[in-house]
């Protein structure tokens, strides 16, 4: 059945049917300022009435949980503490991404603080692939370590986890991606997802890698207090932690509700006081001339991390985020600003060889794109922007990613459909050699010969649930508002509801009705205008990445006369000698 329309529109340029995502939320221009916008936002986003309060200002004593509920958290915070105690050679081996670089750094940074060294080991994308290797674990007890915590990663290394049991060295695991029946044997494996968790642990799935090791460290401290470690010493600052907790939950894209948002929330107040000298060194070389938005720490600080370990030195990211160097530093962000450059042109080659076979399987649920000289440390990117244009989960494979000739592969996908799962599950089947992610990512080695098989299976599997979930990508309205309702006090409202990200949506606000004064390019491919209302009230809009759409382009060619309403997320434009409002267009439909 279809969805009733509102506003009185049928369907929008883009095609899609708008829908209130909480009820009509019709505000009526200024008079929507009267009103409580932040618990309609809240409720809509499903908080219950009577925990209003809780969500306004997400604290850690509100939803923290205590970190003894999940499997394994005592066995592996009293193994820390021994090895503090008795000052073993401890490395925590991380992953090449921004998640698993401040999980490490979390790590590092924790026991530096109890006055203990750790080493830190982040394997070589391109050379070694994700995960920990039986081999490089062996290395690292060959060379002193007695204990080996993988962060970000583990939750499914059998095999290289029982060399290192071989080798005599203990392993901790620090992870949250999906894990099969069968646990990989280690002293402690931590993962709010794993199929034997309770429900109330369980209920945390949506932490990223570094959630879960500041849990870690809230349970190893606790341990020591309890020992009398602190009776002649300070106790660590686990608050000072909270920008890297922020960091890579807000890059991991994991969801920004409950537990999360708090993280999130409490984060970023953390980055504000600019504390860590790599977190600060981090801003100024994203230029950002104020306190980082939710949005910076994705757009801006996370790729910079991420483009180490995707062109560049894969530890580039832990030691910016662990030196205490302000020199030190400055050089390694300047670097990996330059890497991030760098790794947009790569991207873009990528991406336009990726989207020409597109066409070729239109009629295919789930995207599977392959090429040779692909480079593999930007297909997490392209499949994400594919994804974005298309609708539909999307694999981008780099052919000859590894010294046997074989695919490494990345994945994203849309709400309502697990690839993670969908993965594991063609892992085993014997489609892949290896492969694992969460709900919404997920990564993959296949043999060239076996793409073709994977991509009808994985349409066969998924294509019922993309379906449903592509018929309900509805575009969600918050509230609506006449053209003099869009305020800097009004975006102030909607953003004190957040931060707004996967799982926790940034509002989207429906203005109207307006007719054009001026649409025009910016850049390669964003649409600009500028539009007024009937009562004189005019704004800037824009749609980036738009130009070449049917939303954009019919922007770019419609007459001046007939009417619009625009829908997008209303932000502030400091450019000007005063702040004004303006809103970042998602969709369009005509009022006449």
């Amino acid at each position: 059945m279809d969805a009733p329309s509102i506003l009185g529109l049928d369907r929008s340029l883009s095609g899609r049917i708008w829908r209130w995502r909480g009820g009509n939320m019709d505000l009526g221009g200024m008079a929507g300022l009267q009103h409580d916008i932040v618990a309609q936002l809240l409720m809509s986003r499903g908080v219950a009435q009577d925990d209003l309060e809780r969500h306004r200002n997400p604290s850690l004593r509100a939803f923290l949980p205590d970190p003894s509920i999940f499997r394994d958290m005592d066995v592996a915070a009293e193994r820390l503490v021994q090895a503090v105690l008795t000052n073993e050679t401890v490395t925590v081996y991380g992953d090449y991404d921004v998640d698993g670089a401040t999980s490490a750094a979390l790590l590092i940074r924790l026991l530096r603080s109890l006055g203990h060294e750790a080493r830190y080991y982040i394997p070589d994308r391109l050379l070694e692939g994700y995960g920990p290797s039986g081999e490089a674990l062996v290395k690292l007890a060959e060379q002193g370590s007695s204990l080996i915590v993988t962060v970000d990663c583990g939750a499914m290394a059998h095999q290289a986890l029982d060399m290192a049991r071989e080798a005599g060295v203990d392993v901790i695991v620090v992870d949250h991606h999906k894990c099969s029946a069968e646990l990989p044997r280690a002293v402690a494996l931590v993962n709010p997802n794993r199929l034997d968790e309770e429900q109330d642990a369980a209920a945390h799935g949506h932490l990223a890698a570094v959630g879960v090791a500041f849990l870690l460290a809230i349970a190893t401290v606790r341990t020591l207090r309890q020992r009398g470690f602190f009776a002649g010493r300070p106790e660590p600052d686990l608050f000072g932690l909270l920008d890297l907790v922020a960091l890579g939950t807000v890059a991991d894209v994991a969801a920004l509700h409950g537990l999360n948002r708090a993280l999130v929330a409490q984060g970023l107040k953390v980055m504000a006081r600019r504390d860590g000298v790599g977190m600060a060194a981090l801003i100024d070389a994203s230029r950002l001339s104020r306190a980082p938005s939710c949005s910076d720490l994705g757009f801006a600080l996370g790729p910079r991390i991420n483009a180490g370990g995707r062109v560049g030195e894969s530890t580039l990211g832990v030691r910016l985020l662990t030196t205490e160097d302000p020199d030190e530093a400055q050089a390694i962000a300047a670097q990996l600003s330059a890497l991030n450059e760098e790794r947009r042109a790569i991207e873009g080659e990528v991406q336009a060889a990726a989207e020409a076979q597109i066409d070729s399987q239109h009629n295919r649920a789930v995207l599977t794109l392959s090429g040779r000289g692909w480079h593999p440390g930007v297909i997490g990117i392209v499949a994400g922007r594919i994804k974005e244009k298309t609708g539909k989960p999307t694999l981008v494979i780099a052919l000859d990613a590894d010294e046997a000739g074989n695919g490494k592969g990345s994945g994203r996908s849309i709400a309502g459909v697990d690839l993670g799962a969908a993965i594991i599950a063609a892992r085993e089947h014997g489609l892949l050699l290896a492969g694992g992610g969460h709900a919404m990512a997920a990564g993959l080695t296949v043999a060239p010969g076996q793409i073709d098989a994977l991509g009808e299976w994985l349409d066969d599997r998924l294509g019922r649930t993309v379906g449903a979930a592509m018929a309900n990508q509805a575009m969600l309205l918050d509230l609506a508002v006449a053209p003099g309702g869009l305020t800097p006090a009004l975006v102030e409202d909607l953003e004190s509801a957040g931060p707004y990200g996967m799982g926790w949506p940034g509002p989207r606000v429906a203005v109207g009705p307006v007719r054009l004064v001026k649409a025009d390019l910016v850049g390669t491919d964003h649409v600009r205008l500028i539009v007024r209302g009937d009562n004189g009230a005019s704004f800037k809009a824009i749609a980036f990445r738009a130009a070449s759409t049917e939303l954009g382009q019919t922007l770019l060619h419609a007459t001046h006369n007939r009417k619009l309403w625009l829908a997008g997320r209303a932000k502030i434009d400091d450019w000007a000698s005063r702040p004004q409002a303006e809103l970042h267009v998602d969709d369009a439909a005509f009022a006449d």
